[in-house]
């Protein structure tokens, strides 16, 4: 965290998110918390969430008139043996790792801050087919999240989803505002290997308890 400047004090952070690695992003000039797979941040500051997606979905969600908001980041579509009651007030539970409880934290956690879900502007990204051996969890991915919110009557009001590449998401929930950046050549097979070992340990351990305003760039 170097070259901070003297007047950018780290924003307060939440208890549930004290988990989330937060650092100063000298090129976009703002604190930046990245989340990993099974993760979500919900920042009313000014900050900006950044991740990397391959199979993967993340769903930005804010209160365009309060600039509330935050990402999740979630490997599979849903595991019906979670409700809202097993998750409380903490979202490192083996629970993260499923899209209906992805989405349902980060709606409550937004709306307990303040926001309203009438105000909410809505943008999805992810759901990369990164190998082709692999069970295409992406498409999965993204028939959920569209399914859901459908049925939560939530418009998406932007998007960048499918296709066979990773990409880089910036996120900043006071202005709506999101940097993507397809990675289309990928030199190293980091990101695919990550997933692999990911959804392998989710599902070995699943019964446990452990585009407006998009810029590619």
């Amino acid at each position: 965290m170097n070259n901070i400047p003297s007047h950018s004090k780290q924003p307060p952070l939440s208890i549930e998110f004290e988990h989330v690695n937060r650092y100063w992003d000298a090129v976009h000039g703002v604190w930046s918390a990245k989340i990993l797979p099974g993760e979500l941040y919900v920042s009313t500051h000014g900050e900006m969430i950044s991740t990397v997606l391959g199979s993967c979905i993340s769903v930005c969600i804010r209160d365009k008139k309060k600039g509330i908001g935050g990402m999740n980041h979630f490997m599979l579509p849903q595991n019906n043996e979670f409700s809202s009651d097993s998750w409380g007030n903490n979202p490192v539970t083996s629970a993260s790792r499923y899209g209906n409880w992805a989405m349902e934290y980060l709606i409550n956690a937004i709306l307990k801050r303040g926001g309203e879900k009438s105000n909410f502007e809505v943008k999805v990204f992810g759901g990369g087919q990164m190998m082709a051996k692999m069970t295409d969890i992406g498409q999965k991915n993204i028939l959920f999240v569209y399914q859901y919110l459908a049925d939560e009557q939530m418009k998406i009001e932007a998007c960048d989803i499918g296709d066979v590449y990773a990409r880089k998401v910036l996120y900043f929930p006071d202005t709506g505002c999101v940097k993507v950046r397809r990675i289309k050549n990928v030199k190293n097979d980091t990101i695919v290997q990550r997933e692999i070992a990911y959804e392998k340990q989710v599902t070995e351990s699943k019964d446990s308890k452990p585009d407006n305003n998009i810029e590619l760039f």
